[in-house]
């Protein structure tokens, strides 16, 4: 029988995206294949996707990453969510958690029951103190769930803020350690196979041929295989997304490092803070049809906490996704098959829900077209469901200061998304479209933080007794003050892992 095994994957650019690929690829493939990844140091990464969302733990687990050395290499702090600052309304701030709000009692989401107490109970705490990260994040306390001891200190997730250079980096080292090659070298032309149209090899300036059987086109925005070889096509979401521009520059420190993202809303977009070991990460996402460069930056200059440490650098994006990842033999993951503004930090969980996926529809060489249509139906319900999730943050604002507001405000929506919205404010339920995306308390957070106020909450919740109700979330809220009480700060949390690390 003829041999149809894939022997030769060759990866187009490095950066996130490039090695977030061919770690696992080496790994899991060992000597039966070989896994090259071709880059040049004339073209540079993004490299500002410095957040994540709890998922990139799974992906190093897989990998056998210690946390600790990853911590340390990485320059890398804890973060258990965004605070979002001026969303909404000016002097509006919330928190989304990497948590719920407490168990489900009598069959029942937590919100439901804090929904009713609050109707009986003028003076209800907000709905953000059962959250234990958001409780967490406010104290700047940090420790890592105690799976051992089910309750409080075992109901919340967690990310990492990063160096994404240093990531990739790191990557690379774990990547070529396990039999991955890096070719430096310049892109000058695609071959393909005159009849299939298959890409068959990569010519590069100096004259050699990198010939290959599986193509992963992690070239950034530009898209060298899968748009300007194989003609993919893009879906423009701009109109709902206008956000088109982005400044990023780094500053020193704060003084205390927090464990989270912090969001602030602006007059044409919003800034982002994620805070490092040795710096912080800063940048302006913004749309130039509604503020110019300059303004922008001034804007982004003048929100830092320390010095800058560098000028601004300056970015374009046309939010949006390709209409297909995987055509022929070439795959698409990362800025190369789509984008959606870092807002929730979804960029690198896109990667990894790409990689993982290419993983599990592994093909041979006869590429049957049945694996590249689940991969391509898996990844559009991903980047819309992300989309939608983004949306949601812009066009429940009540603001009305500036044109940029009031064009979110009035945007059109998918019907799908209104449907949340509107089951939401009417009764108080949640429907989750994409079980693999944002679950249940991210909307409730996102939505109550918001200035969402649900007219109903679910009628059967009447049946339980108020004052039982009452005590039971009042038991749990002193728990959970009693617990981070307790905690490190996160400061000392990290310097400890880091520490650890060393001493490793």
């Amino acid at each position: 029988m003829e041999d149809n095994t894939i022997r030769r994957i060759v990866i187009v650019g490095g950066g996130t995206a490039g090695w977030m690929a061919a770690a696992p690829l080496a790994q899991r493939l060992g000597g039966n294949a070989s896994v090259t990844l071709v880059e040049s140091p004339d073209i540079g990464t993004i490299g500002v996707g410095e957040a994540t969302l709890p998922t990139i733990r799974f992906y190093n687990a897989l990998l056998g990453i210690d946390q600790a050395d990853f911590i340390a290499r990485t320059r890398a702090t804890f973060k258990l969510g965004i605070e979002f600052c001026d969303w909404g309304h000016l002097g509006n701030r919330f928190f989304h958690g990497f948590g719920d709000f407490g168990p489900p009692l009598a069959g029942r989401t937590a919100h439901t029951h804090w929904l009713r107490l609050a109707r009986a109970f003028e003076r209800m705490p907000p709905l953000e103190d059962w959250s234990m990260p958001a409780v967490m994040a406010r104290e700047l306390k940090f420790v890592l769930p105690n799976k051992s001891q089910p309750g409080v200190t075992d109901s919340f997730s967690y990310g990492f803020h990063f160096d994404a250079g240093l990531y990739a980096n790191y990557l690379r080292d774990y990547a070529v350690a396990r039999g991955a090659r890096r070719v430096e070298g310049m892109i000058t032309a695609v071959e393909q196979h005159p009849e299939t149209g298959f890409i068959t090899a990569l010519s590069l300036r100096d004259g050699r041929r990198i010939e290959g059987d599986l193509f992963i086109d992690c070239s950034g925005f530009r898209g060298l295989l899968i748009e300007d070889t194989l003609h993919a096509g893009y879906d423009d979401w701009s109109a709902q997304l206008p956000c088109n521009s982005a400044l990023a520059v780094p500053c020193a420190s704060a003084p205390r490092l927090t464990p989270y993202t912090r969001s602030t809303a602006k007059e044409a977009g919003w800034l982002w803070r994620i805070p490092l070991q040795h710096r912080t990460g800063n940048g302006h996402v913004y749309s130039n049809a509604f503020t110019s460069d300059e303004r922008a930056r001034d804007t982004l200059l003048q929100g830092l906490d320390g010095a800058a440490l560098d000028e601004p650098r300056q970015l374009r994006f046309v939010t949006g996704r390709r209409r297909k990842s995987w055509i022929k033999n070439c795959v698409a993951i990362g800025l190369s098959a789509g984008f959606v503004e870092p807002l929730e930090s979804t960029s690198i969980n896109l990667i990894e829900t790409a990689v993982g996926k290419l993983v599990e529809l592994f093909p041979d060489r006869d590429f049957r077209p049945e694996l590249a249509d689940e991969f391509n139906r898996v990844m559009g319900v991903r980047y819309e469901s992300v989309r939608d999730f983004i949306m949601l943050h812009y066009k429940l604002t009540a603001r009305d200061d500036s044109e940029f507001w009031r064009y979110c405000a009035a945007m059109p929506i998918p019907d799908s998304l209104r449907h949340q919205i509107e089951l939401f404010r009417e009764t108080g339920r949640v429907t989750i479209l994409d079980r693999d995306g944002f679950a249940e308390p991210s909307f409730v957070a996102m939505m109550t933080g918001l200035g969402v106020v649900p007219k109903r909450y679910d009628p059967l919740a009447d049946g339980d007794d108020l004052r039982q109700v009452h005590g039971h979330f009042a038991g749990l809220r002193d728990m959970i003050t009693a617990a981070v009480a307790k905690m490190p700060d996160h400061d000392t949390f990290v310097r400890t892992q880091a520490v650890s690390a060393k001493a490793a």
